[in-house]
């Protein structure tokens, strides 16, 4: 055997993944397009997999009911604000970061575009009167929230390597990340390996709850546009709403460890 021979049902297993996923996307857009059509009640999944192209069955190893085929259009929007967060400039702070990144996904045109809004409205203002989607869009926007905080123990692992090198292994930089390392400890109840690597793992406690704070302040703006009229431009849109919800939380501590106040993590303002 050769040993490019284990490549393959690698290569295999992506390529399903894939294809899987588009046609979960398919299925997904023909609910909401149904769902938008001729309402949700009078929709059922056989017309669901008759609009995607597939067999009912089909459908039923996908969804488990109707109102979950509209998941992954709800977590392809979460994606792309986690993703935006991830892909923001390594220098800028949390709090800059979370900015550029509604500016870069909730901005008619640079995220998706306005016609979408329309769609995400509609999408929103379901999950707001059926139980049953709500369930689906409370479960996607609580798994957007534990991304995002693996995105902020990204930033916080990144930072923390940068500080230790323009430390240069001493002085108040290194004194600042021991610090660091060690109120996280104490918050964490872990040990302190005293290395950059496990900066973003001690603080996973409190990242988890800076997450849901910018969660909570994004998700509010989208359904506080959605349940209106306000176009999705201009200052009663999402990406407005959002980012004076952020506005709201600049003295958050959004990166513990940094110094700050005796006994407590520092502020990123």
């Amino acid at each position: 055997m050769t040993s490019s021979t284990p490549a393959t049902p690698r290569k295999s297993s992506s390529l399903t993944e894939r294809r899987k996923a588009a046609t979960r996307m398919e299925i997904a857009r023909a609910a909401a397009r149904l769902f938008v059509t001729q309402g949700l009640r009078a929709t059922r999944a056989e017309d669901i997999a008759r609009a995607a192209g597939i067999a009912p069955r089909t459908f039923y190893r996908y969804f488990a009911t109707k109102e979950e085929a509209v998941a992954p259009l709800y977590a392809e929007g979460a994606r792309r604000w986690t993703d935006a967060v991830r892909d923001a400039p390594a220098h800028l702070p949390v709090t800059q970061a979370l900015d550029h990144a509604v500016r870069h996904t909730f901005t008619p045109g640079a995220g998706i575009s306005a016609a979408s809004w329309q769609w995400v409205r509609t999408l929103i203002r379901m999950a707001d009167g059926h139980p049953a989607v709500r369930k689906v869009w409370a479960e996607v926007c609580q798994t957007s929230e534990r991304t995002l905080a693996e995105v902020l123990a990204a930033r916080a692992r990144t930072a923390a390597g940068t500080r230790t090198a323009a430390g240069g292994g001493g002085g108040a930089v290194a004194a600042t990340d021991s610090a660091a390392a060690t109120d996280s400890a104490a918050a964490g109840g872990g040990a302190v390996a005293g290395g950059p690597d496990n900066v973003a793992q001690d603080l996973f406690p409190q990242l988890r709850f800076a997450a849901a704070c910018a969660a909570a302040a994004v998700r509010v703006a989208v359904e506080a546009w959605a349940i209106g009229e306000a176009p999705a431009e201009g200052p009663e849109g999402p990406a407005a709403l959002a980012l004076r919800n952020l506005a709201a939380l600049r003295d958050f501590t959004w990166e513990p460890g940094q110094p700050g106040q005796p006994g407590e993590p520092g502020r990123t303002v």
